[in-house]
Order: C-alpha cells, then sequence, then structure tokens
C-alpha cells in the first residue's frame, strides 16, 4: 500500500537528517525527499496563508476540489486515529480523551470545532474558560486536523497546553473547511 511505502521513506528520511526539520522550513535545508517531484510535493508551510477567508483553502478551489480533499482527509483521518475512535466520532460526534497531566480532566474533541475541556465534579479546572482554541497554520479539511489534534492531544499534551488559547465559548475553527 502507498502510504506503507510513503511512511517507510519518509521515517528513513528524517533518520538520515536527525538536526532538520521536514515541516519547518528555517531548519529544513533539502530540496525534497527522495523520489519526490517538485511538481507533486506541496509546502504550504512555506506561504502565508492570512489573506484567505475563513473555513476555506484558497482562491481557485472548485466545489469538485473541497468534495475530493475532504474525502481524503477523512480516510487519513481515519487511518490515524483507528477504526474504533473514528466510528465513536461518526456515532457520537465526538471522542473523550482523559488528561494524563491533570486528575478529573477530560478533553472532549469534536471535528471543526474548539476542543472542550470537561472537569469532574468537585476538580477546579485549569483554565478560566471551558474552550481551548488550536488552528491549523494553513487550511485544513475538518477531519485530517482532527486527526492532528487528537494525536497532539493524547501523546503531546503539554505541547497543546502551551499553545491552547482558552476561550469562554465554542466556535467552528477558522482555517479548516
Amino acid at each position: 500500500m502507498w502510504v506503507r511505502e510513503t511512511s517507510r521513506r519518509l521515517v528513513n528520511w528524517l533518520l538520515q537528517a536527525p538536526y532538520e526539520s521536514y515541516d519547518n522550513p528555517r531548519f529544513y535545508s533539502g530540496d525534497k525527499l527522495p523520489d519526490a517531484n517538485d511538481d507533486d510535493l506541496e509546502r504550504p508551510w512555506r506561504h502565508r496563508w492570512d489573506h484567505l477567508p475563513k473555513r476555506t483553502a484558497g482562491f481557485g478551489f472548485t466545489d469538485r476540489d473541497y468534495e475530493a480533499a475532504r474525502k481524503r482527509a477523512e480516510e487519513v483521518a481515519r487511518l490515524t486515529v483507528g477504526d474504533d475512535v473514528w466510528t465513536q466520532v461518526k456515532r457520537r460526534g465526538y471522542v473523550e480523551l482523559p488528561s494524563r497531566r491533570y486528575a478529573g480532566v477530560t478533553y472532549r474533541m469534536r471535528i471543526g470545532r474548539r476542543i472542550e475541556v470537561r472537569c469532574k465534579p468537585g476538580v477546579e479546572p485549569p483554565w478560566r474558560h471551558p474552550f481551548l482554541c488550536i488552528n491549523p497554520t494553513y487550511p485544513l479539511p475538518e477531519a485530517e486536523f482532527f486527526a492532528h489534534l487528537y494525536l497532539y492531544v493524547r501523546d503531546q499534551e503539554d505541547e497543546v497546553i502551551r499553545v491552547a488559547a482558552p476561550q469562554p465559548w465554542d466556535q467552528a475553527l477558522g482555517r479548516t473547511f
């Protein structure tokens, strides 16, 4: 399957350049992955996206492009979080992850929405506001960004705590479509 082969090549490439970061252009000194054609490789982190309206992928994106991107994103999200979690999200509309840092705190995650911080009765919330806002740097389909956030909350909670902006209300994320 192309996903396994691409993942294997990417891991091998990253191991050969341990001090470089492919997703950070300041530290990345190479031009492309092995066997990658520049025309086929997108590098959205090298562009500024502030000029785009919220919840769009950019000018020139057609309805067909959005449909294809969302379909691919759902497949990526399902493969990333696993069938059980993906089924739960699609059936319930959310998945809950317990905090490893704060006892009695659970993060409720929904596709395309802010992270809701829920506390057991009697537990003092770690933030003044019940929602955490994290937006992607560049436009992504909602399902794909959900998978990113799920992995961050599950495996890199300290980073989520560092970058998240506590908010008093829920709303759709800004750079997802």
